[in-house]
């Protein structure tokens, strides 16, 4: 089997979790990274459910491709699906994504689900910097989840001007 691609925009960027042959920034066009989903355990609870990463569709995002041996496949796909379909929120897709090197290439990704009970999408930045700002799971805190997000993206040299707004109006709100 080939080699194939696998695009990350949240945590899997930082940590992916299983062997790649080469990473490179890419760009997927036609969704966003977005604080839709929400979350009733690892950063919220059923009564106060906090806000996590998904792909919302519109615009473009910014992530990083990991280029994985055709050999992995079955293990990585079964690890990635472990990992991302826990509550079906997110859909396994097969997308087109623009490397940095200039190739474009298909990569396994996951993306919100708009008709899943979890979908949280559509949020402004100011209402989801309330939901984030009070909320906190079995990880800790949201706010810590969102500032370590922007941290991560940072270091790795991108950019999200949404996500870093929300950042701001946590830090108006916690005052």
């Amino acid at each position: 089997m080939d080699d194939f691609w696998v695009f990350g925009y949240g945590s899997l960027m930082w940590n992916p979790g299983f062997a790649f042959e080469e990473r490179q920034t890419a760009r997927l066009y036609g969704y966003r990274r977005s604080l839709c989903i929400w979350s009733s355990v690892y950063r919220g609870t059923e009564e106060k459910p906090g806000l996590v990463l998904g792909l919302d569709r519109g615009g473009s995002c910014l992530g990083v491709a990991f280029r994985v041996k055709g050999s992995a496949h079955a293990d990585v796909i079964g690890y990635l699906r472990e990992r991302e379909l826990v509550t079906n929120v997110y859909k396994e897709r097969i997308v087109p994504v623009s490397l940095k090197a200039g190739a474009k290439v298909n990569a396994v990704t996951y993306v919100a689900d708009p008709l899943h009970e979890q979908y949280a999408g559509g949020l402004s930045i100011e209402d989801a910097a309330r939901v984030v700002s009070g909320s906190v799971g079995r990880s800790g805190p949201n706010t810590d989840y969102v500032v370590n997000t922007i941290q991560h993206l940072t270091d790795i040299g991108i950019r999200d001007l949404w996500l870093e707004n929300v950042a701001s109006s946590l830090q108006r709100i916690d005052g």
